[in-house]
């Protein structure tokens, strides 16, 4: 609808003004790009799923490319004019990052695709601030209630705890991996038990993300960002939610999941903590390096019993596949029981919004 509004305006404003549409997506699911630069000598699309092709120049300095038909999903883009990664100006959707802001094109598709908002029952978004004394920052989380949630009834939800990756903040779930709207059609479908979603800001130490800063790759840093993070985790976030929201205090009725470095965390945080957590995914996890033994000093089948599922994906052209691969062998070699999911797709939200909907109809049950 508001695709269709900014066509009408833009052919009526008169010479000299007409308003850029950018991108636009045809009825065959063609995606064209444009960018207004006349001085640029190359103008490039960097999308996650068409590769970098060039774009065309036209008289007036009007830079254009289509992509081939793409499947029915959300994209992010960004041109490189002349070697400078931009911005579309032309485009409002923006996918937050610390580091590596893009844009973002829904290319629409049927009401089954989980992330297609849909005429059902909508939960809440809560948007909460706090003082972390562990970290020692103004940090925040995003608390999804269910529809129909009552806070003043006697039921008691349970809770998933969901951690965005690197790079990412505090609303990634929600602004990118659209896990409310995940949520509200499973639910809706019966598929996944009505639950609560905890979105927390996931650095333990956050100068891994300032621009100037060394990465997470320094062993030093790796480890206080993953330590602070579960301690402020288990000790700040956790009782805050459990004190506000009627959830479940039960380990049956906790989960924690998370992709890339979230994954890495909720493997950490979970794993170290059985007592805390029954359920443990981790969706394309990076991070948790070769010495697993010295991560998970206390973790052996006994030990491991006690999960109600261990759940370990990644997508096959993700370049994080042999280090999982790793993990689910060691477990193996340790008689831990895991479920390893491997699926088409490479390091992007595409494979972590189906990896999300293929995983909360497990929990809980």
């Amino acid at each position: 609808m508001l695709r269709k509004l900014l066509l009408a305006l833009a052919a009526v404003l008169p010479c000299g003004a007409q308003m850029l549409i950018s991108p636009e997506v045809a009825p065959d699911n063609r995606v064209t790009f444009r960018f207004r630069a006349p001085n640029a000598q190359q103008v490039l699309l960097d999308c996650e799923v068409a590769g970098r092709p060039p774009m065309q120049k036209d008289a007036q300095g009007l830079w254009t490319v289509t992509t081939a038909p793409l499947d029915p999903d959300i994209y992010g883009y960004s041109f490189v004019a002349d070697g400078v990664t931009l911005l579309d100006p032309s485009n409002p959707l923006i996918k937050a990052n610390f580091l590596y802001t893009q844009n973002m094109v829904r290319v629409p598709g049927p009401a089954s695709l989980p992330w297609q908002v849909n005429d059902v029952p909508h939960g809440v978004v809560h948007h909460h601030f706090y003082k972390s004394g562990i970290v020692g920052d103004q940090r925040d989380y995003y608390v999804y209630t269910p529809p129909n949630y009552d806070p003043k009834a006697k039921k008691r939800y349970p809770v998933l705890y969901l951690l965005h990756g690197f790079s990412d903040d505090a609303s990634g779930w929600t602004g990118v991996g659209q896990a409310h709207v995940i949520l509200d059609n499973l639910i809706a479908q019966g598929a996944a038990k009505p639950m609560l979603i905890v979105m927390p800001l996931g650095y333990g130490a956050p100068e891994v993300v300032a621009r100037t800063a060394p990465r997470p790759r320094d062993p030093k840093l790796h480890e206080r960002n993953m330590t602070a993070f579960r301690d402020a985790l288990l000790g700040e976030v956790i009782p805050q939610v459990e004190k506000a929201y009627r959830v479940s205090g039960k380990r049956a009725d906790r989960a924690i999941a998370g992709l890339s470095m979230g994954g890495s965390e909720s493997l950490y945080a979970g794993l170290n903590a059985i007592d805390r957590f029954a359920w443990v995914g981790a969706f394309s996890s990076g991070g948790m390096g070769d010495n697993l033994a010295a991560a998970f000093p206390k973790l052996d089948a006994k030990s491991a019993a006690a999960l109600r599922l261990l759940w370990i994906a990644c997508g096959t052209e993700d370049g994080l596949i042999e280090p999982n691969r790793k993990f689910i062998a060691w477990l193996k070699s340790r008689q831990i029981q895991s479920t390893a999911i491997e699926t088409p797709g490479a390091h992007t939200w595409r494979v972590w919004r189906r990896n999300l909907a293929t995983f909360a109809p497990l929990l809980f049950r």
